[in-house]
């Protein structure tokens, strides 16, 4: 089965009442090490390097997200200023000049969103939240 199917729901369900979408790119890693879940080859995804997928869920897995406090959130390859955490499930960051990345856990996954700079990170949220929500209800 292909996740990437996902990332086309997930920018949709980012529109706002105009059309414009506020999620321009997103993937699905999973919660036990980082492996990701999305291809790379997908026109809207968001690409982790290296360590940054394994370093998220390891964060997610243990619900400790002091890392990210302390150094950031690492993704794609730049370095995003970590805002928030609600209930050990959720987190925002930004990075000026590049926009923000909603990141949800599931039970076995992390859905990340991009919204680029000057985009509404609250329908990024929504729609990251959805996709999360729905994985959560197949008890994924």
């Amino acid at each position: 089965m292909s996740w990437d199917s996902y990332l086309d729901n997930l920018i949709a369900q980012s529109k706002d009442a105009t059309g414009t979408a506020h999620a321009d790119r997103a993937c699905i890693i999973g919660l036990d090490g980082g492996a990701p879940w999305t291809t790379a080859g997908h026109a809207n995804a968001f690409q982790l390097q290296g360590q940054e997928g394994p370093n998220i869920a390891r964060c997610f897995k243990s619900k400790d997200f002091t890392a990210f406090m302390a150094g950031g959130v690492h993704a794609e390859g730049k370095k995003y200023q970590f805002l928030r955490e609600e209930d050990k499930k959720v987190v925002y960051a930004k990075k000026k000049g590049e926009g923000a990345i909603t990141m949800q856990a599931s039970k076995t996954a992390i859905v990340i969103g991009h919204c680029p700079e000057g985009g509404q990170q609250g329908n990024t949220n929504k729609a990251v939240a959805v996709i999360a929500d729905y994985l959560e209800s197949l008890a994924m």
